[in-house]
Parts: structure tokens; C-alpha cells; sequence
């Protein structure tokens, strides 16, 4: 069983309590801080989109059609369907030689409840453009300019998120080797956006996101196709999820310091370039919104070193104030006091500054 990461407070007490495990780990291999059960596997959902981007790159389709930092971030995001997400996204499609209709994603309302309102005031209804992962499915489209190799990509992408299409075997072949796992012997699923998803465990996601730190191990390619997405994020942080979110204010705010990725059911996966490290979060109860990000946040806190103000802006988040309607403090979050030691000893930024991971 899990230890307990994340407490919530009400009245000074203790009222409820999200576990799960955590895994810290170098582009070498080696764990620098754990806690709970880091190599039962988990889907990661969307934690992994920068790795299933890297084709994207690899194959220069992004080159070719020529993708700026707002679209190769994009193809990253979880977005909230906000109207810059969707222009992206669309403008994506066009370079490919498609329009939303070439989408496989599925459609649902903005996430982002000023977005849905602006819709429903013009008298229009969502369209797969809003939906969270249209950039990913984008990228995917651009990719089939490349493995269509002249021929017709509308009838090639075809059923793309098909775990047998042509497409989504090299995606599944970047995630595959960049984990170090064989995903034909890992249970798979089908992920909401429909693209087939396979468990892996947090410390290979780990291990994964300390390559996307550092380049180390992966071939020269990979690695600066690593690189790129990494710049093309801290470059376009808003790209990845919008206002408000999480990712996108940590990136606003510590911008290349921090590559971080949240997933659906409680997984956050993070790239630390600074230090070498990749960092990869599991809740057991799918909490995100609360659990996930407090540890997320007290492992940067832990890692990543900071000026006062950027402390402070980390310390708000690693233990955010529970407010409710009336404005009226109800409680707080905060990091167990398991997680904490857990952190402490091995993250010192004494040791990580004498750490032979560094980025490319």
C-alpha cells in the first residue's frame, strides 16, 4: 500500500489524504528520492505527449512543414480550447494539407469555462478542434505528411489512432525505447482522446523524462529533438495547457528550468535540465488538481533552485489555501511529512550541483 503524499486540512485537522508514489531518478538510471511503489506500472496518459512528439521532429515533418515553437508545444499540450489553442491547432492542419475534419481526437467543450461560454454566446457547438489533445492529434497529422511519402495523406492517416496504423506504431516505438520498456508485454488501454495507452512504471517514465533533462543516452538525434520541444515549451508554456493551469504558470515562471506534464488519473512527469533529473508521479486516487500538482511543486521546490520571490510564487502552490465561495479560508493542502523526508536527504542542491547529468 502507498504512503500518504498530499494532506488536506480543515480546522486544524487532518480531513482527508491522497497517496501514491514518486519517483526521482538521473539519466544514468539511478533512484535519488523515492516513495511508495515506483515500479508497479501505470498508465501515464498524457504525461508522456512530449515523447510521443519526438517522431514528429525525428522524422522532419515539423522542419518540412515548417512548425514554430507554438505549434511543436502544442503538439505536447493538454489544452484548455482556448481560441489560441484552437488557431494553433488548426493552423497545423493546414500546413499538412488538412482541416479538422482529419481529426480522430473526438470532441468535447473547452475546458476552459470562459472559452465555453464564449462558445455558446456565438450559438456554436464544439467542434474536435477544442478538444484537450487537438494538438497532439495534430502533430500526429503532420507526422503522416512525412510517412506517406508523397502519396495521399488524408487516406493515409486514416485511422490513425489504431494501435496497428503505421502512425501510431512509431509513436509507440518513441515510447517504447525512450522507457526502455517492451510495450507488447505491457497491459494497454485506450486513452480518452482514443490513441492506445500502455502502462509503464514510474521509474521508467522517470528515467524517460531524465533523457528529455539531458540527451544522455539517446541517440544525437533523438536528443536534439529532445531539446527542441524542451525549448519549444519554455518558449510557449501557454501553449501546453492555458490560463491558469499549472503547467503552464510553473513554466511561465521558471521557464527552461522546469519541462512539466500532467496526465490524466493523477500522473505528472517532469524534466529538471538544471539538475539531470526526470521526475515521474502517480496518485492512486487520479486526484490532479490538488494532489498531484503539491507534489509535483514540492519536488521543484526540493530540486530546482530558486530566488525568494520564485520560492514564495512555489510555496503557494506546494501548500495552496483552501478558499470557498465567500472567499473565506477553509483549510490548506501540504506534503506529507513522509514526502518531505523522502525529498530532503538525496535532493539537497548541494549534491545536485555537482551532478555529472547535465542537459545538452
Amino acid at each position: 500500500m502507498n504512503p500518504v503524499l498530499v494532506e488536506v486540512l480543515r480546522g486544524g485537522c487532518v480531513e482527508s489524504a491522497h497517496a501514491g508514489a514518486v519517483a526521482v531518478l538521473d539519466a544514468d538510471g539511478a533512484v535519488l528520492a523515492s516513495l511508495g511503489d515506483i515500479a508497479r506500472p501505470v498508465f501515464p496518459r498524457s504525461a508522456v505527449k512530449l515523447l510521443q512528439a519526438l517522431p514528429l521532429l525525428e522524422s522532419g515533418a515539423a522542419d518540412r512543414l515548417g512548425l514554430g515553437a507554438e505549434e511543436m508545444a502544442l503538439a505536447c499540450a493538454s489544452h484548455n480550447g482556448e481560441a489560441e489553442h484552437v488557431c494553433t491547432a488548426a493552423g497545423m492542419l493546414a500546413k499538412a494539407g488538412l482541416d479538422a475534419a482529419a481529426l480522430e481526437c473526438g470532441t468535447h467543450w473547452p475546458y476552459f469555462e470562459p472559452a465555453q461560454r464564449a462558445l455558446a454566446q456565438r450559438g456554436e457547438r464544439p467542434g474536435a478542434l477544442h478538444n484537450n489533445c487537438s494538438g497532439k492529434h495534430a502533430g500526429f497529422l503532420c507526422l503522416a505528411c512525412a510517412l506517406a511519402q508523397g502519396g495521399d495523406v488524408r487516406a493515409f492517416a486514416r485511422g490513425y489512432v489504431a494501435p496497428e496504423h503505421a502512425l501510431m506504431r512509431e509513436v509507440t516505438a518513441a515510447l517504447a525505447e525512450t522507457t526502455g520498456c517492451d510495450l507488447a508485454r505491457t497491459p494497454r488501454g485506450t486513452d480518452g482522446c482514443s490513441i492506445p495507452t500502455h502502462a509503464v512504471p514510474l521509474v521508467a517514465l522517470a528515467r524517460a523524462y531524465a533523457k528529455v533533462a539531458t540527451g544522455l543516452g539517446v541517440a544525437p538525434e533523438r536528443a536534439l529533438a529532445m531539446r527542441r520541444l524542451r525549448d519549444a515549451v519554455a518558449a510557449a508554456p501557454f501553449m501546453v495547457g492555458g490560463t491558469g493551469r499549472f503547467d503552464t504558470r510553473v513554466m511561465q515562471r521558471l521557464g527552461a528550468r522546469a519541462c512539466i506534464k500532467v496526465g490524466a488519473e493523477g500522473v505528472y512527469c517532469a524534466a529538471l535540465p538544471g539538475q539531470g533529473l526526470g521526475v515521474a508521479i502517480k496518485i492512486d486516487d487520479g486526484n490532479n488538481a490538488r494532489a498531484a500538482e503539491v507534489v509535483m511543486a514540492a519536488v521543484i521546490e526540493a530540486c530546482v533552485r530558486l530566488d525568494d520571490d520564485e520560492a514564495g510564487f512555489m510555496r503557494g502552490l506546494s501548500a495552496p489555501r483552501l478558499v470557498n465561495w465567500n472567499g473565506i479560508e477553509v483549510g490548506a493542502l501540504r506534503p506529507s511529512e513522509a514526502l518531505r523526508r523522502a525529498l530532503a536527504p538525496s535532493l539537497s542542491l548541494d549534491h545536485l550541483a555537482t551532478s555529472t547529468s547535465r542537459p545538452i
